[in-house]
Formats: C-alpha cells, sequence, structure tokens
C-alpha cells in the first residue's frame, strides 16, 4: 500500500489509480532504473560525453539512483508573458529564484531559457544540472503565430556548462516541418558536443478540435508525437498527460489502426499514458509528462495523480513548473517533493 500521506491526496481516487491493471503488459517495456544509462545507452551512438551528462542529470536531487527524474521548467515567461507567469509571485522576475527553488527541491534539473541560466551559469551550472530551453513561442507577435524559434545557439548552451539542451515542436502545425528540420541538427550538435536532449512535443493545429472536443492531448496524436520526437533522437521525451483518446478518427486524418482502441488502450489514464509510453521505443526513451497549468487549491492532488499515472504507465517522472513556482516559495518546494515522494514510494509499482 502507498504511503498514508499520498493515499490522503488522491482521495477518491487512490484505489482507481493505485489498484490498476494495465492492459498492455510491463514485460515488453523497458522500465527505469538506477541502470537506465547503461541498460539504454551504451550501445547506442550516442558518445561517452553524452552518457556522462545523462548520468549526471540522473544522479542528481532527491531522486539520484531511481531512474525517474523530477524537473522544474521555467519558460513560460517567454511564452506566456513574465506577467503572467510571475505576477503571483513576483520574486521569480529574479532568475536566481527560480534556480534556488529547483534546487531546494531536490530536483533532478532546472529547464529554462538562455537569458536565465545564462545569468546564473558560474554560480550554479556546477550545483544543479541545466536544461538550456533552445527555441520558444514568444507572443509578443500580433496577431499571434504559433511556432518555435530559435533563441540562441547549442554552443552557447554547451559553454555555459549545461548538460542538456531542450527545444518543442509543434506537431501538425503549418511550421513543424522547419521546426523538425531545425530541431534534429541542433540535437545532433548537442549530442556531439556531449549533451542530452530533450524534446516538448506538443501538437498544434485548430482542426484538431472537432465538436467542441479538443484532441491536443488524446493519446494517439500523442503518441504518434512521441514516436516523431524519438526518431530524432531526442533522449527524453516531455509530453502533456493524455485525457482523451480517438483523435486520428475524430479528425479522419492520417492512419491508425482499430488495434490501438481494442487492444492497446481504454479509457484508464494508465493506460491512455502507457500508450505514450509504447511509442517512446517501449520506454527506452523516457517519458515526462507535464503538470500543466496552476489552478490553486487542486494543484496538490493533480500534480500527485499526474505522478502516479505516470510512474504506473512506466514513465521516467514529471516536469512542474508554474505549480510549483506560482506559491510561495515553502510551499512550491512542498509539491515538488511530494511529486517526488510517489517515485520514491516502492508500494506504488507499474501497473
Amino acid at each position: 500500500m502507498a504511503s498514508k500521506k499520498i493515499v490522503d491526496i488522491l482521495g477518491d481516487k487512490a484505489a482507481y489509480l493505485l489498484d490498476h491493471k494495465a492492459i498492455v503488459d510491463k514485460s515488453i517495456l523497458t522500465l527505469p532504473s538506477p541502470n537506465h544509462v547503461e541498460e539504454v545507452w551504451m550501445n547506442s551512438n550516442r558518445n561517452n560525453r553524452v552518457l556522462r551528462s545523462l548520468q549526471t542529470l540522473h544522479n542528481h536531487g532527491r531522486l539520484a539512483g531511481t531512474g525517474h527524474c523530477s524537473i522544474l521548467p521555467v519558460d513560460q515567461g517567454v511564452e506566456h508573458s513574465a506577467g503572467a507567469s510571475f505576477a503571483p509571485n513576483p520574486m521569480y522576475f529574479d532568475p536566481e529564484n527560480i534556480i534556488k527553488l529547483a534546487i531546494e527541491a531536490g530536483c533532478n534539473a532546472v529547464a529554462s531559457t538562455f537569458g536565465v541560466l545564462g545569468l546564473m551559469s558560474r554560480k550554479y551550472a556546477h550545483r544543479i544540472p541545466f536544461i538550456v530551453k533552445i527555441n520558444h513561442n514568444q507572443l509578443l507577435t500580433y496577431p499571434n503565430v504559433f511556432d518555435q524559434t530559435i533563441f540562441g545557439t547549442v554552443k552557447s548552451a554547451y559553454d555555459m556548462g549545461a548538460v542538456a539542451v531542450g527545444a518543442t515542436i509543434y506537431w501538425g502545425s503549418e511550421e513543424s516541418n522547419r521546426q523538425l528540420k531545425e530541431i534534429a541538427e541542433a540535437f545532433e550538435q548537442a549530442h556531439e558536443l556531449g549533451m542530452a536532449t530533450v524534446l516538448w512535443c506538443y501538437l498544434r493545429n485548430n482542426a484538431f478540435v472537432v465538436d467542441g472536443k479538443d484532441y491536443h492531448t488524446s493519446a494517439d496524436l500523442t503518441g504518434q508525437a512521441n514516436h516523431l520526437g524519438v526518431t530524432i533522437q531526442a533522449d527524453i521525451i516531455k509530453q502533456k498527460l493524455p485525457t482523451n483518446n480517438g483523435g486520428y478518427n475524430a479528425i479522419k486524418f492520417g492512419k491508425t489502426s482499430p488495434l490501438v482502441y481494442s487492444k492497446l488502450t481504454t479509457d484508464h489514464p494508465i493506460d491512455l499514458c502507457r500508450y505514450q509510453v509504447l511509442n517512446c521505443y517501449s520506454g527506452k526513451i523516457g517519458l515526462i509528462n507535464s503538470g500543466g497549468e496552476s489552478k490553486g487549491a487542486s494543484d496538490k492532488q493533480e500534480a500527485v495523480v499526474t505522478a502516479v499515472v505516470n510512474k504506473r504507465a512506466g514513465g521516467m517522472g514529471l516536469i512542474v513548473g508554474r505549480k510549483a513556482f506560482q506559491r510561495p516559495f515553502a510551499e512550491g518546494v512542498e509539491l515538488i517533493n511530494d511529486i517526488q515522494d510517489v517515485y520514491l514510494d516502492e508500494e506504488i509499482t507499474v501497473a
């Protein structure tokens, strides 16, 4: 049985999430483990420095040596505006406090912009692994254009001591083929320099909303986005937790199989997330799910639910930003620690 604290946070969702048996058996997956680098990457084309960077990432913070990751991402000041992001807690206009939060909470890494991490690199690059987010969708352009633009160079991320670079591709968007080419080339350069790569595999297309239902987070479409991400050699995939399924059938495009919906998924969130893991080369490439926006009082339960779903599906961890930094510092640390406790609890097993 999971710890009483986690069960209490889950509330009436505890049995539904903790007792579920997945439709796709875990035996076909490569699951997170302390030996992840040796088991997955030792025989790959990643050079020794990339292996060292991946091991550095896995060996830091409260989850060190578990094979799981807890990452603090803060790039919303570009994507959503600094005001929208930091007005709830203005101390985070100062980038040093972003890094302090990640350190105090025992995160594996902090992921942020060239500006944030570059400004503080000499003071902190040796104290916590840096993941530099190299592209963004800035929304000061009017009318808004939903596109990802490179904000700096991979070499700059390397020079500040980063262990990894992160990037977003908006799969499904008109600009996605250009983004694919840009990021594939950037990831190749990052690997040559010895850094790991993390890909935010998000979907963007107005046609993905059908009859008022949003399929941007359907298991089948996000699963394919993950599969495209690992194809360009992302070492870790970041994806939103699936909220529904059947995007291919609703939008009536692309190709899928009836077996995806009858043999590989159900409507249970753990099964939907497992399909995302399957598309990450059966778990060989770690899947980290995002924590989502802050909604206030429900944030802790939502974050712990997401962590339980991710872990039981075979995922590698969680990447939570706004739920942590849009509240007082100590409360942000506590929320991240509650997430980490899910991965540290040996009684919460893979479904």
